[in-house]
């Protein structure tokens, strides 16, 4: 399980190691003692599986304040999409700094998010599924988001947005939403 940085402390990815025989192949996704050894949690308690219909359509960002700040876990399974992970930790050196990542299903990529950073995605190709595992459950209350436009942050989206829920158009911009 090799563990790739990505220039934004905790925000790795990470190489699935196949063996495969004449059946097919096995994969080992998570191993408690590995994630540890690289400073991440050793637990999930959640998992969710997206479906994004369109290419075209963006998710995100999105994060969860303290105490339900999560670490995620993400992969694409079908489909293609454009990942972009965004540091909003007030004490970090790569603070309003992002990052991209394609992903496309089965390339055997997987992306550890830390707490703290904004995460989403444009869809690349139509019916792409995105599997995602969450250290800490679901906490409407602690959600936040950031604009996908937002200038400050200049996310260059390979593709025209075409879909964007009520919600997400909604978000701040960073200048409103994040004060020290």
């Amino acid at each position: 399980m090799p563990f790739a940085p990505t220039g934004i402390a905790g925000l790795f990815t990470l190489r699935l190691d196949w063996h495969r025989d004449q059946r097919g192949g096995f994969v080992r996704v998570f191993d408690t003692e590995v994630f540890a050894g690289h400073g991440l949690p050793d637990t999930y308690v959640q998992t969710n599986l997206s479906i994004t219909d369109r290419a075209g359509t963006v998710r995100g960002l999105h994060f969860q304040r303290a105490p339900a700040a999560e670490t995620k876990l993400v992969r694409c399974l079908r489909g293609a999409l454009f990942d972009v992970v965004v540091d909003l930790r007030p004490a970090s050196p790569t603070r309003w700094q992002w990052r991209s990542f394609d992903l496309r299903g089965h390339d055997d990529t997987l992306l550890v998010v830390p707490p703290g950073c904004a995460h989403g995605f444009q869809a690349l190709a139509d019916d792409t599924e995105v599997l995602y595992q969450m250290s800490a459950a679901y906490a409407p209350e602690l959600a936040g988001g950031v604009r996908h436009d937002d200038p400050a942050l200049a996310i260059a989206w390979p593709l025209p947005v075409t879909l964007l829920s009520a919600r997400d158009a909604a978000w701040p911009l960073l200048a409103d939403a994040m004060h020290d």
